[in-house]
């Protein structure tokens, strides 16, 4: 049954929010505009849908059980690219399908399954391929013929990013140096041959054709800021906007400005740059969080928003854009936000309270994955349904976040795991101290990282947690690295400092395993049978490991990758979440 289909008669309000059609901003095919793509799980579980604009109709493109994620559409507007993995296990290849329907096609011929890494999109039915085997990573020029050249390889990670307009220049990312959090880029000619090599994050090039200035951000003290660079004459422009925190940026269709939005604190900011006065000006978007934002031709903006207490929206700067995938208005308690003095300093928290009666509530810390993401003033079902249960969720910008720069987000590899957990532990001292989370009555829950946290936690900090829920996590570093996609592998060394075998002590360190024998809490974990970045058979011996010990454990497990795509398993497996409260709480 379809997610849309399900009655929602006598549903509990929470349900109604989980099950509402979410969906990405769709995105659009540059010689054909009015040909859009977008995932969305409107039938039950995520799948890929084309839109077309002039008829203002939408049809589904994929029909797999366990749904696709990944999508982009060639820039004739002629054929939709999606990823097909196997189950969710993230490795696969792109296929091909004409946007008005008709069989699937490999879109690359004679090429062994890969992960995915980076896909460009160029005219006249080119694309920049990225794609990752055992052997390492390499970047592919994909011809109108279906045959691709190789154009790069090597045993780090490497993604494809960007080609430009006259099909000249490709631009790579990559981490030769052996440290992602350190990424270079560089420019190839489409022969293969290296053009610049530079340092930062690559953005893409200009959109108009016969310009190949760069967009990219480098780093600066505790930012990154952008910066345009020209290949022909390799002059640097530095735009030197001064945001603190996160700035994402993108080209303007016509290249006289770029669209920031600025991640700072929780919230989010949208501003349009004048590349001639050097100017930012500020556009007209609520307070809130802009999840993705993109510049359309005609200078219009798309973006997709939300706040606490309000479901993502789908809407535009200056037009209606009509899409014709709507959710239902299904409104929460909006966030409020508390500073707390760390141990690395100032630590930002949002709280959501229950509506009725005074604390101290029962509280659930529901800690955020990544590590390199945030907390944000966002819509988040699972925050309103602990509400509606009458719990506060306290959620933590513990060091690690972004948004507080650089320094705060790469604080974490100090000492891994453990250093976001000495800012947890302040924020629930802070939030026992003002008489909102009852000590006797604590949830400590997350997902990925925010999984690994919690084992981590009820392990180190036994007496401080009465409960523990963890989704995707990884329980025993090495056994997961060693089982993992190698872009995780690469990611494990960054923040070890190396594999598992030339640092051991830092990777036993940071094991919520090494600490299985002092957990006291019972403890809910769910995992994906196919999840390629944490393997499900290390978080099931932890959680065996447990029942040894004749805790209170539940381990089950779902039938996908790291990410949950069906809506019917995602309610499912959070009422057994509440239900494992009630009853060990």
């Amino acid at each position: 049954m379809a997610a849309t289909d399900v009655p929602t008669q006598d549903m509990p309000l929470w349900e109604q929010r989980f099950r509402a059609p979410r969906h990405t901003l769709p995105a659009w095919a540059k010689s054909a505009p009015e040909h859009c793509v977008f995932v969305s799980d409107r039938s039950g579980i995520a799948q890929v849908y084309c839109w077309d604009r002039t008829q203002n109709s939408v049809r589904q493109v994929t029909h797999r059980p366990s749904g696709a994620q990944h999508c982009a559409i060639e820039a004739s507007g002629r054929a939709v690219w999606w990823f097909a993995d196997n189950d969710g296990d993230e490795r696969g290849q792109w296929m091909r399908q004409p946007f008005s329907g008709g069989p699937d096609e490999p879109a690359v011929r004679g090429m062994e399954p890969y992960w995915a890494a980076g896909l460009a999109i160029g005219l006249r039915g080119h694309a920049l391929l990225g794609h990752t085997t055992e052997e390492g990573s390499a970047i592919s020029l994909v011809l109108p013929s279906g045959t691709a050249r190789k154009l790069y390889q090597h045993e780090e990670p490497a993604y494809a990013a960007d080609l430009s307009r006259d099909l000249s220049l490709a631009v790579i990312a990559h981490s030769e140096r052996g440290d992602l959090w350190d990424p270079g880029v560089r420019i190839l000619s489409t022969d293969g041959l290296a053009v610049a090599d530079l340092d930062g994050e690559v953005i893409g090039f200009s959109p108009v054709p016969g310009d190949n200035r760069l967009l990219l951000l480098e780093p600066r003290e505790d930012r990154w800021e952008p910066v345009v660079y020209d290949p022909r004459t390799q002059e640097r422009t530095e735009l030197g906007l001064g945001l603190p925190g996160e700035t994402s940026v993108e080209w303007a269709q016509d290249a006289t400005s770029l669209l920031v939005v600025h991640d700072h604190q929780a919230r989010s900011e949208v501003f349009r740059y004048s590349l001639a006065a050097r100017e930012l000006i500020p556009l007209k978007i609520p307070e809130g969080t802009v999840e993705h934002a993109r510049s359309r031709p005609g200078g219009d903006v798309w973006f997709l928003w939300s706040d606490s207490a309000h479901p993502p929206v789908f809407r535009a700067l200056d037009s209606n854009p009509r899409f014709p995938v709507t959710g239902q208005a299904l409104q929460a308690a909006t966030a409020r936000e508390a500073w707390v003095d760390g141990p690395g300093g100032r630590i930002h928290a949002l709280l959501s309270l229950p509506g009725s009666a005074d604390g101290p509530f029962p509280a659930v810390f529901l800690l955020h994955g990544g590590p390199d993401d945030h907390d944000r003033d966002a819509f988040d079902p699972e925050v309103a349904a602990w509400t509606d249960e009458g719990f506060a969720v306290v959620r933590v910008n513990y060091r690690g976040s972004t948004g507080y720069g650089r320094a705060w987000t790469e604080a974490l590899r100090r000492r891994v795991g453990h250093t976001e957990l000495e800012d947890v532990a302040a924020v629930r001292q802070w939030a026992i101290d003002h008489k909102i989370a009852d000590p006797a009555r604590l949830v400590l829950a997350g997902w990925s990282w925010g999984g690994y946290l919690t084992l981590l936690a009820l392990g180190t900090q036994p007496e401080d947690w009465t409960l523990g829920l963890a989704g995707a996590p990884v329980a025993d570093c090495v056994a997961a690295h060693r089982q993992a996609m190698d872009e995780i592998k690469a990611l494990d060394r960054s923040l070890f400092g190396g594999s598992p075998e030339e640092v051991p002590q830092r990777y036993r360190d940071a094991s919520p395993v090494t600490y299985a024998d002092a957990v006291r809490a019972p403890v809910f974990i769910c995992a994906g049978v196919n999840d390629a970045r944490c393997p499900i058979d290390q978080a099931r011996a932890y959680a065996e490991r447990l029942e040894a010990r004749g805790l209170a454990v539940e381990f089950h497990d779902y039938g996908a990758g790291h990410s949950m795509t069906a809506v019917e398993e995602r309610v499912s497996m959070f009422r057994r979440q509440v239900e494992f409260t009630r009853r060990h709480l």
